[in-house]
């Protein structure tokens, strides 16, 4: 069976479950996804990485701002697509519009049901100090990410891992699965959806920036897990001996002494006393400057002779 499919998602998430829906055999007949906005240091107006994708592939973009007009939904309506597959699109989809394709839509999401519905499910399970994660493929319906589960994939959450490695390995996974239940339903299998248990239901909630900085009458452990999560961004910071960094790579180890004060420097890093234990930074970066080993930063700040 053919499959004719629109695709919503933006950002570098989506762009492997956008290419796995063109390798599946599915004929992806429109790509759905954000506005351009302004980024970098010239706030110029840019395309998300799902429109570059489908720009490159041939495939038609529309970019609407909400899919609540009439006129929106008339666009959609014209493509006839038998399935929707929705990847951190970014925009709530009305019921009219879940119930415009034969197949209904699916979305592809980052956690392990119900647990860390919302936006930002991946550095969540981070901070939390989760053992595992995963992707669920679920029928989506009108509430926030409580649709039935088709299909799941998990992966455990390594000391090592952060925001980032997490972010590529579950959009991979997220790929693998999309490509599992397009594959099974054009052989012509009935998924079944599995409804989410009511227990367990935890938000991911959009990350802020403030929530960055490091508090060192906390657990080192705590904080090792914050800095690990918000890597790339928005990036852990703290004061350390009294200047602001960046923090990018540190590790919880054994220490003790007023919270926030520096109890060791080698090349292993710099170790600042925390609530409980010690957190040793190992990389970070200076204000206007770029990231750098602990061991160059205590380099630098060496008097010179002479």
């Amino acid at each position: 069976m053919k499959l004719r499919v629109v695709f919503a998602g933006t950002p570098e998430f989506s762009v492997p479950c956008l290419e796995a829906c063109r390798a599946s055999g599915a004929e992806v007949v429109a790509v759905y996804t954000q506005p351009d906005r302004p980024a970098g240091r010239g706030r110029k107006l840019t395309p998300s990485p799902v429109k570059q994708a489908a720009i490159a592939a041939g495939i038609p973009v529309e970019q609407p701002e909400s899919l609540k007009s009439e006129a929106a939904r008339a666009t959609l309506a014209g493509y006839d697509a038998d399935l929707m597959v929705v990847v951190a699109y970014g925009l709530i989809l009305p019921r009219k519009v879940l119930a415009m394709p034969r197949l209904g839509c699916w979305n592809v999401h980052a956690s392990l049901l119900p647990r860390w519905r919302g936006a930002a499910p991946i550095q969540r399970a981070i901070l939390a100090g989760d053992a595992e994660s995963g992707v669920d493929l679920m029928q989506m319906e009108a509430g926030l990410d409580t649709g039935p589960v088709l299909l799941e994939r998990c992966t455990p959450i390594s000391r090592d891992d952060t925001g980032g490695t997490l972010h590529d390995r579950l959009s991979a996974l997220g790929a693998d699965v999309l490509t599992e239940g397009l594959s099974r339903v054009m052989a012509g299998e009935t998924l079944t959806p599995h409804p989410q248990p009511d227990e367990g239901v935890v938000y991911a909630h959009k990350l802020d920036k403030a929530e960055a900085r490091l508090d060192f009458t906390r657990t080192a452990m705590e904080l090792e897990r914050q800095v690990r999560a918000f890597d790339p961004w928005p990036v852990a910071e703290g004061d350390v001996a009294g200047e602001t960094l960046r923090i990018w790579s540190a590790r919880a180890v054994e220490g003790n002494g007023a919270p926030g004060s520096v109890i060791g420097m080698s090349r292993d890093g710099i170790d600042i006393a925390c609530g409980e234990g010690a957190l040793r930074v190992t990389a970070l970066q200076r204000s206007g400057g770029k990231r750098i080993t602990a061991a160059d930063y205590l380099n630098a700040l060496k008097p010179r002779n002479g």
